[in-house]
């Protein structure tokens, strides 16, 4: 059983590798620098109507798309990269999605195209082609348009969801809104909205020392630690930024002094805010690109869509902090901030942009900001009210709020059940388990075609994998809540581990393991049950071992590449059997996914006993579960229920391994069946002979005995 099925792992593997497209795809890093950024991508496959491309202008960049008419060349449009319009934006995978977008003269998006990203989608069955045909849905709509997933409010656009992938569309989405309404407000198609602008409280205060304005809120902290650019260790943070609004009196004062405060407000003209960065760390706010052309690539201000970038223009040098308090800092400056779009009465954030070296080795975009808003003392009448933004996640969780309450009834009734489980065995016998077994293949049916294929709930190593990284590289709680089903299915398998071990989870609501049961007992019932077998002690307890190589294989491998260990996590059947088609996937899927399936029928099990790395990680904080099932003194000896179990959980000595424990409870059937049970039904024997009545059996799985009765 072993080999054929690592056999079909490695053909898997082998497919997996081949499988060409955006995934991990590797990118030249000229495209993120080269002015002539056409040059290492087709940017005619988002714009079609241009025949010729010229080099990277604007701040944020693109590129503007020309075509000969008449002898002369005319702009068609302008072809952006999300990493010069968007780089904040990440995906499901916490790393961004390299998209390149199109957008024609009269500002209507003319093709999107997503050249690198790491979301998991594509394994967790979601094929590529379905997010190429998502990002087809932009073609025609207006730049900046607000992109809502199914229905949409007036003056939002409707798009058609993918199931699984929702966060991963939602930051497309936000990416490609947000990219081309920056590009088509540098050329004049779009007009910002201005907003109402901030009164500031003009009274005389006298000037504050540094820790009453970090206090109070007027001077903000960014830090990024060297680990969070995947940097080598060092006893200084990558970048250690204090930033704030000098506009607001009390605030300028303090930093500048009188003098130097008069000065900037004389300088700056109606509509101008200047704000003031210092930093420290063995990185630059300033960029390289300050060095080549004056842009200062490393930090931006957001406010809400509109995000504002700086040039050598903008700059003005910051010579002394007057502050008392201050920190030394190794590089200071003020950057002014153009447009009415912008307004201080309302937050905004502060983003400083970074490459990262990843564990694969290579290099992406990350972003950290830090949100600011200015003091309400500092306004007239105080801040305004902000609506803010429901997060995506909470989105999430309201639109699957039928789904929600259907699986937390589920868990609830499973919880119950089990916790109440000595009633129903001690109900059952061995010739009549309908307590036990109706409860169980009604969960067993819930759990295939409503958690399974309706949901797609299934849980899967690779999300063990994420929860263990994250735990070394940063919790993200909207990461996590992203999936709600899946997030409920992890809250009740830490709990049920905790209490009974990993039974609760894999021998009842596991849909694979759940369809992998159904197959075996419905086998059985069509006549296959004389073919049906389990393999002999010796193999099993040595093939057991198996998924926990697995396990092993794909932990270390997560280390060195997550993506790796994401294509390694095939061996889980789950994606063939819930997420695509079968019949799309390539023949070594096929056969592999039909082999398991096939096994099912005569082997209770086989994937679960044998393969599953999720079940394996899962076993291993089962030994230490608070409850177990209940054992006679007579069990040591006793093959009764070893001989039924088809988990092949109990040892020669009668004790059950929670590691490999199914809690099926068949064994706590027998437990109380004094027709059964040899110690059991023995004593019934001694009673009857002796003309004695038979007791309730109690909890030492004996009769209570008759002076406790009476």
């Amino acid at each position: 059983m072993g080999w054929p099925c690592l056999a079909f792992l490695l053909l898997c593997l082998v497919a997996g590798w081949a499988r060409a497209g955006s995934y991990e795809a590797q990118l030249p890093e000229a495209l993120f620098t080269d002015p002539d950024m056409c040059r290492h991508v087709a940017c005619d496959s988002v714009l079609p109507q241009a025949t010729r491309f010229g080099l990277r202008e604007g701040n944020p960049a693109f590129v503007r798309g020309m075509r000969e008419e008449g002898g002369k060349l005319r702009t068609v449009g302008y072809v952006s990269l999300s990493s010069d319009v968007a780089p904040d934006i990440v995906g499901y995978s916490g790393k961004p999605m390299i998209t390149l977008a199109g957008m024609d003269a009269d500002g209507k998006i003319t093709g999107v195209r997503i050249l690198k990203h790491s979301e998991p989608i594509l394994l967790a069955g979601i094929p590529e082609k379905e997010l190429n045909r998502y990002v087809e849905q932009y073609v025609g709509q207006p730049a900046g348009s607000r992109f809502e997933l199914g229905k949409a409010e007036e003056g939002e656009v409707s798009m058609d969801v993918i199931s699984g992938a929702t966060v991963t569309v939602m930051a497309e989405n936000q990416l490609v809104s947000r990219g081309s309404y920056a590009v088509a407000r540098q050329v004049g198609l779009i007009k910002a909205v201005a907003r109402p602008q901030a009164r500031l409280v003009e009274d005389a205060v006298p000037p504050r020392d540094w820790n009453a304005l970090v206090k109070e809120g007027s001077v903000q902290r960014l830090t990024v630690g060297q680990a969070d650019v995947g940097a080598p260790a060092n006893e200084q943070p990558f970048i250690d930024l204090w930033f704030g609004y000098l506009n607001a009196p009390a605030i300028g004062r303090s930093v500048l002094g009188d003098a130097g405060y008069r000065q900037l407000m004389e300088e700056l003209k109606p509509g101008e805010h200047a704000i003031f960065v210092v930093g420290n760390g063995t990185s630059s706010f300033k960029g390289s690109a300050f060095v080549r052309g004056g842009i200062y690539d490393r930090i931006q201000v957001s406010q809400d869509i509109d995000v504002h970038h700086f040039r050598d223009t903008d700059y003005r040098n910051l010579y002394r902090i007057h502050a008392n308090g201050a920190p030394s800092h190794a590089e200071s400056g003020i950057f002014i901030l153009r447009g009415s779009e912008f307004s201080a009465a309302y937050p905004w954030k502060l983003s400083f942009l970074a490459h990262r070296n990843t564990d694969e080795g290579n290099r992406d975009y990350a972003n950290f900001d830090a949100v600011y808003w200015l003091p309400a003392a500092y306004l007239q009448g105080g801040r305004p009210a902000v609506a803010r933004q429901t997060p995506a996640w909470v989105r999430i969780w309201k639109a699957k709020a039928r789904p929600i309450a259907g699986m937390s009834a589920l868990l609830v009734f499973v919880f119950v059940f089990y916790a109440t489980h000595r009633r129903w065995a001690a109900r059952s016998t061995r010739v009549d388990k309908r307590w036990i077994l109706w409860p169980h293949i009604a969960v067993w049916l819930i759990a295939v075609g409503f958690l399974g294929f309706s949901q797609l709930a299934q849980p899967s190593i690779v999300q063990g994998l994420t929860l263990l990284h994250a735990l070394r590289d940063g919790w993200r709680w909207d990461l996590f809540l992203s999936d709600p089903l899946i997030f409920i299915f992890w809250i009740f398998i830490a709990i049920t581990i905790v209490l009974w071990g990993r039974g609760v989870f894999c021998g009842w609501l596991c849909p694979y393991g759940s369809l992998s049961e159904l197959l075996y007992k419905f086998a059985g019932k069509i006549g296959l049950a004389r073919w049906q077998f389990q393999l002999p002690g010796k193999w099993h307890h040595r093939l057991r071992w198996l998924k926990y190589v697995i396990l092993a294989v794909l932990v270390a491998a997560s280390f060195h590449s997550m993506a790796l260990a994401e294509l390694l996590a095939e061996v889980e059947p789950f994606k063939s059997t819930f997420f695509v088609s079968i019949w799309t996937r390539a023949w070594p899927f096929i056969a592999f996914w039909a082999v398991l399936l096939a096994a099912s029928m005569f082997m209770e099990r086989p994937f679960c006993k044998y393969l599953c790395p999720l079940g394996a990680g899962l076993a291993l904080p089962s030994r230490w579960r608070l409850f177990g099932l209940r054992r006679k003194a007579e069990c040591t000896t006793c093959k009764a229920c070893a001989v039924g179990c088809g988990s092949q959980a109990i040892d020669p000595q009668g004790r059950i391994d929670p590691s490999e424990c199914m809690q099926c409870l068949d064994c706590m059937v027998l437990y109380h069946d004094d027709h059964s049970c040899p110690p059991l039904a023995k004593e019934r024997k001694r009673r009857e002979r002796a003309g004695m009545p038979l007791t309730p059996v109690g909890r030492d799985g004996h009769f209570i005995p008759l002076e406790l009765v009476e």
